[in-house]
């Protein structure tokens, strides 16, 4: 087999066999077949496209081209939830150890931030203390022993995917649905959970700008899952405006706690349900309203927030950061952002407040860059609030007073205000 005979056969737009999809994924990973190759493939790929059984193979190959978690001990007890991405979005923080109190075994594999979308394991660090870098077996061994783990990914999940990623990245290939949708549930397909709920986020913080995008994107990887033998849900979510009041990572932290606790955060709390629900539906096969219930249940008797503190103080975190939320410490600087005039807020421009919090410390512009957990925003209203002129839409946190002062000239054009209360998108948009 040759890899030329594989690019004509794309380039012709024929369907990819099992095998020719294997070849290339085993012979890019260890290095026989250059990058050149692969970027034409690639393109090929990209004008025309690939059937679900194409883009299901391509992406259960690339999962089993490095390690693979086994969890099948678990039976179909495992649950995994995935966000593409969005600013201010913390709902793992919240839906893991509901899903968990409920009966669910979550073991998850998180990554960090890069841009302007916080990452969960950047998050969890803002606890002191909290180790994110566990070896196979304690993973499972926390699964078995309290039923929650999230954890940061092996270095070698999915090496493939991250090859090719890297490869797209600079072939303008980026934007290509089956190398997308691969790409993601590579990971998750070895990360080995049965049942697997997809946010997908839609709007001006999220990589899918619009409605269309994100219904083809979530479709895409529910039909990988499918292929693959596995349950999947997709919601696809409002992404227009920041998640809840917080953006930046212990402010985050602190906002989940509350939730945890009973507090109702508009919109937030709201999804938060939602996900938990289908992971508990899911897993557990009810009824989606029942699930709903049993979720709200486990906020209301604690078991939830009980679920997270074990989490914690089974990866060494200080549990007495969640018992007091109030712990988590601001940095040395701030700066308040005021209405000029009043009327409603008629817009928050999420990639703009997360593009601020990279400027601020609290996100990275690559990955090398360290993170400032103390750094974020902390909004004062949310979209369709009325305010005075002269109220604070907005606190900065930076350790810099230069990176607050290069902050403040964009966050004074992220938000909007109108005469008129502006529609409200509801905060679930579709689910598959």
């Amino acid at each position: 087999m040759r890899m030329t005979d594989i690019i004509e056969h794309k380039k012709q737009g024929l369907k990819l066999t099992g095998e020719e999809i294997e070849f290339f994924v085993k012979g890019y990973t260890k290095g026989d077949i250059p990058d050149y190759q692969a970027s034409a493939l690639a393109m090929a790929i990209y004008f025309n496209k690939m059937t679900n059984e194409e883009t299901a193979t391509l992406t259960l190959e690339m999962a089993k081209s490095g390690d693979m978690l086994d969890l099948s001990e678990f039976k179909n007890l495992t649950v995994d939830k995935h966000s593409s991405g969005g600013v201010g979005d913390k709902t793992t923080l919240v839906v893991a150890p509901i899903a968990a109190a409920a009966g669910c075994t979550v073991a998850k594999m998180s990554g960090r931030g890069l841009g302007f979308t916080g990452g969960t394991i950047d998050k969890l660090e803002a606890i002191p203390g909290f180790c994110t870098a566990m070896s196979p077996e304690s993973f499972k061994n926390q699964a078995r022993d309290i039923g929650l783990v999230v954890a940061g990914q092996t270095g070698n999940m999915a090496p493939c995917d991250k090859k090719l990623y890297a490869l797209r990245d600079v072939t303008a290939t980026v934007d290509c649905m089956p190398l997308i949708a691969s790409s993601i549930m590579s990971k998750k397909l070895a990360a080995g959970a049965k049942n697997i709920v997809l946010d997908v986020k839609c709007g001006e913080g999220a990589f899918m700008k619009d409605i269309q995008s994100a219904a083809l994107l979530a479709s895409e990887m529910v039909n990988i899952g499918r292929h693959c033998q596995r349950n999947v849900r997709a919601l696809i979510t409002d992404m227009s405006c920041p998640l809840g009041y917080a953006v930046g990572n212990s402010l985050e932290v602190a906002e989940a706690i509350k939730i945890l606790k009973g507090e109702n955060i508009p919109r937030l709390t709201k999804l938060c349900i939602a996900l938990a629900a289908n992971m508990i539906s899911l897993t557990k096969q009810v009824d989606l309203k029942e699930a709903e219930n049993e979720a709200k249940e486990m906020i209301k008797s604690g078991k939830a927030l009980e679920k997270l503190k074990e989490m914690v103080k089974a990866q060494g975190g200080d549990v007495s950061y969640i018992d007091d939320e109030n712990k988590f410490g601001f940095d040395e600087y701030k700066t308040e952002i005021k209405a000029e005039k009043q009327g409603y807020i008629s817009n928050i421009d999420a990639q703009k407040i997360g593009n601020i919090c990279v400027i601020l410390g609290a996100g990275r512009n690559v990955k090398t860059d360290s993170i400032d957990s103390k750094a974020g925003i902390l909004l004062s209203c949310q979209k369709g609030d009325y305010i005075n002129s002269g109220d604070t839409v907005m606190t900065l946190y930076s350790n810099d007073e230069n990176k607050l002062k290069q902050a403040k000239e964009l966050a004074l054009n992220s938000f909007e205000i109108s005469d008129k209360k502006p529609a409200c998108n509801d905060i679930i948009l579709k689910q598959l």
